[in-house]
């Protein structure tokens, strides 16, 4: 079960609508759904809630240690509360993945982001599940640092909203330790809406 809900993103209020932060707009939408408020927890240098489901404690963590030194505050809290790598789901964004859709994963390489670069050097283990929202790629590599760093198109906000909504179903399965379950709610995306028909051509 997860017990340890991150999402990842910068501080501040010049990075608040940047496609790196998805992360972050994934948790605040939970916060909603939990009812709980996030606060400043100095001893894991990010914003924290608390939340009791069903009888089960369970934690989000925005980490305010900007993305490069995200394991910093991973790792305080999980190694306070005794919460080990695969009871740790980590939202971030993701550029291989097209805006509206999302991804569960376990394990696996950082493949070059900071966050989860830092996340495995804290923790010592590629172990914990990542929610990999996608925000798409600016196509050319040197661009990248440039493209997380500025805000999406709105129709792209939209998409990305979007994918937030629909794999915020899975939470009461991650909860459940369900990771199975949760994989397939994230992975079902809706069906495209079906084009209008084309009028049929007349003959004379």
């Amino acid at each position: 079960m997860i017990k340890l809900f991150v999402g990842l993103g910068n501080p501040g209020p010049e990075y608040e609508a940047t496609r790196h932060n998805a992360g972050f707009w994934w948790i605040d939408a939970l916060a909603r759904e939990l009812k709980v408020q996030l606060q400043p927890e100095r001893s894991y240098w990010g914003l924290a809630a608390r939340a009791t489901v069903h009888g089960q404690h369970i934690w989000l963590l925005e980490p305010q240690t900007f993305m490069n030194l995200s394991g910093k505050s991973v790792a305080a809290l999980a190694r306070f509360f005794k919460i080990a790598p695969e009871e740790i789901l980590v939202a971030h964004d993701e550029l291989d993945i097209a805006p509206g859709q999302a991804k569960l994963k376990r394990g696996g390489s950082h493949a070059g982001h900071n966050g989860l670069r830092d996340i495995h050097a804290q923790l010592g283990s590629p172990d914990y599940w990542r929610l990999r929202i996608g925000i798409g790629h600016p196509g050319i590599k040197a661009e990248v640092a440039n493209w997380v760093l500025k805000k999406p198109a709105p129709d792209q906000r939209v998409l990305i909203e979007d994918s937030i909504t629909h794999s915020l179903k899975a939470w009461p399965a991650m909860l459940a330790g369900e990771m199975d379950k949760a994989t397939l709610l994230v992975h079902t995306t809706k069906p495209p809406r079906p084009k209008p028909p084309r009028p049929e051509a007349t003959t004379e």
